[in-house]
């Protein structure tokens, strides 16, 4: 364990110099090795820093997105890929979520798994003694206090365990992607003969839906349509 300890932080400092010193594709392809070995959030952010610097945009994103699954509260990378994406074409019409749902997926993503479960196992705590302090105290304006925090913190501890979950989901299914090759015209069938019915460019991120043989079934906004597989990679 010690040895691979040290290979590994000789690995990643390599690396780091291969990038200061310019020569980004050397450093992307010690950063790769090292997440191949040892996955973490600060080799994911350094390797996506290296793909953009390459110009290579769809790995870049790739890159932040793992980073932000194991570190959900890193600002550098939250801005680098908001910075990426900016830089994506795409003529798909602006069909925006709902801003609800938007915002929900939002705050479930700006924090881990783990630390949802324990929002929720704090949160849920907090609401019985609350409540307890609303069913056994005589002054009203403790009951009233209680049963205020024991409503708020019950919603909380609700929202928590369902954002835990439904980041369990994601993580397991591992449905989101991103398309990997320049241009990708979606299909209405998963034959290359099949109607054209909306065109996704490098970066762009999308929801697999089902899969055949090599073909899947991708969203995004309001579109769906047929992709081959080899033209994304999974989140």
């Amino acid at each position: 364990m010690k040895i691979l300890f040290i290979l590994l932080a000789t690995l990643f400092a390599d690396a780091n110099e291969q990038y200061a010193a310019g020569n980004y594709a050397e450093a992307a392809a010690g950063y790769s090795q090292l997440v191949a070995e040892q996955p973490s959030a600060e080799a994911y952010y350094n390797l996506g820093n290296a793909y953009f610097k390459m110009g290579e945009l769809s790995q870049s994103i790739l890159a932040y997105e793992r980073c932000l699954r194991l570190a959900p509260t890193n600002k550098d990378a939250r801005y680098n890929l908001q910075f990426a994406e900016s830089r994506i074409t795409d003529n798909i019409a602006d069909n925006r979520a709902f801003f609800l749902s938007s915002f929900v997926q939002s705050m479930r993503d700006r924090l881990a798994e783990a630390t949802w479960l324990w929002c929720s196992l704090l949160a849920f705590v907090l609401c019985l003694v609350s409540a307890l302090l609303f069913l056994l105290s005589n002054e009203t304006a403790i009951r009233k206090t209680g049963f205020s925090v024991a409503v708020i913190t019950l919603v909380v501890a609700v929202f928590s365990i369902c954002a835990a979950y439904s980041l369990h989901q994601r993580d397991t299914l591992r449905e989101e992607a991103i398309i990997t090759q320049g241009v990708v015209n979606a299909k209405a069938s998963p034959d290359k003969s099949g109607t054209e019915l909306f065109t996704l460019h490098e970066g762009t991120k999308v929801r697999i839906t089902e899969t055949l043989g090599e073909w899947c079934n991708v969203s995004v906004g309001n579109y769906q349509g047929w992709i081959l597989l080899n033209n994304l990679e999974r989140i």
